[in-house]
């Protein structure tokens, strides 16, 4: 009984000395600039124990780059990439942002930082005309990961332009550790033209406000995270990606085709839920995922709003490299047919829309490349070697380089039941693509430019024939 007389006080006053020091302000020491990278890359995780003062230099600049292949467009930007740099600093960090509007820009900007708590999130004190530079001071109270966009009216247009990237609050005890980081970040583009339209396509006020976006897209542009630029981790790692929406119009339901996240910090925020197939993330709003590479693949990051993935550009890539594990996932044991719909519409029947004819073969192989891409490559690959068993190649193709006239019918009529190509039997399903002669004739064009072909020539009149004749 004594010992518990004297014990009581000092554990009360023990869990007194623990709070004080949970609440303690944090000093501020030194400073730092912060280090700002483009999508897909990250800053280094931030490994310090303490807060900083920590100087973020951002630009704003409008330059014209590719939204699509064969399609422009004037991006309004921050860092000129689209989306911007991603930010990354420390919960407790007091942070001096200066803002450079580039001196070629036409109109005066702004930047609103959902992680400011303040005025317009630093929109107020950061409005900056073209040749000038704005400093405002914040700091960082909540951790979290964090949308930023431009706040100049009118805003819609601003944010639809390209102006929006990420801020990452770490918080003070760091996130988990995990092997690689990446930044995506999904939008919607609203052009004068239609999917796929050529030539520099200007804003659409009226398909923005009607939200009927042409392009929705993974970090800017249409491709630029497959092929080539496609993410890259190993079996066994454990990746986290860094996902955010800028709208400025859908939300997103975003999901990896083959993967579980094991955790999604909901929202960019604490709260963590498990084994999540599609994360919602609203326009203007984030969320952090992590998962574990069990096997090797390429996994696709899509809006599982699925047609804006296969019509309208949201597609991504991770290419998982190392051992793969036939228990986590055989691979094929049995034969099938997949059918994933590409760019253009699948039917069975006749139609097609009108193009002014290409002049020249250049001109129409540059035309059907960009079909290929938005259409075919699903079935057929990008590099047209096909899927084994399934898709036949189109790469050195007998099939193709013998016989124009069955080439043209397929595409234009579709085709069924078994064929052989480059020695292997297929038995598969090729639905008619919804093309006009002058479409059909661009993408057998390009077909016969690349991979080997014959280099055959396809004309619109050619295509008509064809069609004309019916399957056969």
């Amino acid at each position: 009984m004594k010992y518990s007389i004297v014990k009581k006080p000092l554990a009360v006053l023990a869990a007194c000395l623990l709070a004080v020091v949970a609440n303690a302000e944090e000093k501020i020491k030194g400073e730092e600039v912060a280090v700002l990278t483009d999508a897909p890359e990250v800053p280094p995780p931030i490994t310090r124990k303490y807060p900083t003062k920590v100087i973020v230099n951002l630009e704003t600049k409008e330059v014209k780059m590719r939204l699509a292949d064969g399609v422009d467009y004037t991006f309004w930007t921050f860092g000129g990439k689209v989306p911007g740099k991603f930010i990354r600093i420390r919960e407790g960090d007091h942070v001096q942002f200066h803002l450079h509007n580039h001196p070629s820009s036409k109109l005066p900007h702004n930047i609103d930082l959902h992680a400011v708590t303040g005025q317009g999130g630093g929109a107020e004190g950061s409005f900056t005309a073209p040749g000038h530079s704005s400093t405002f001071n914040f700091k960082a109270l909540n951790p979290g990961l964090y949308v930023y966009h431009c706040a100049t009216a009118p805003v819609g247009m601003h944010i639809a332009n390209g102006m929006y990237g990420l801020i990452l609050v770490e918080p003070k005890e760091g996130l988990p550790k995990v092997d690689r980081e990446f930044y995506v970040m999904q939008s919607e583009f609203y052009t004068k033209g239609k999917y796929g339209a050529a030539g520099l396509q200007p804003f659409s006020m009226t398909k923005a406000v009607e939200e009927k976006p042409d392009y929705v897209v993974f970090n800017g542009n249409v491709g630029a995270l497959v092929g080539d630029k496609a993410m890259k981790a190993k079996t066994g790692e454990t990746v986290r990606l860094f996902v955010g929406n800028g709208g400025p119009n859908l939300v997103s339901s975003f999901h990896v085709i083959g993967e579980i996240f094991d955790k999604v910090y909901v929202e960019g925020g604490k709260l963590v839920n498990e084994n999540v197939q599609t994360t919602l993330i609203p326009a203007g709003g984030s969320a952090i995922v992590d998962f574990k590479l069990q096997t090797t693949g390429t996994f696709i990051l899509v809006d599982h709003s699925i047609f804006r993935a296969f019509n309208k550009g949201a597609l991504g890539m991770i290419k998982v490299e190392g051992d793969a594990d036939k228990e986590v996932y055989s691979g094929k044991t049995e034969d099938g047919i997949y059918l994933p719909e590409g760019g253009v519409i699948q039917e069975v029947g006749d139609g097609a829309p009108k193009l002014i004819p290409a002049k020249t073969i250049e001109e129409s192989i540059v035309r059907g490349k960009r079909i290929f891409e938005s259409s075919c490559f699903a079935c057929h690959q990008a590099n047209g070697q096909g899927v084994p068993g399934a898709f036949p190649p189109l790469a050195k193709s007998d099939f193709l380089n013998n016989n124009k006239d069955k080439a043209i019918s397929a595409v234009v009529h579709g085709l069924e039941g078994k064929i052989t190509v480059n020695g292997k039997e297929y038995n598969s399903i090729m639905p008619a693509q919804v093309l006009s002669d002058e479409e059909a004739a661009n993408v057998l064009n390009y077909v016969y430019s690349a991979w080997g072909n014959s280099k055959k020539k396809v004309t619109p009149e050619e295509v008509k024939a064809i069609r004309a004749s019916g399957k056969k």
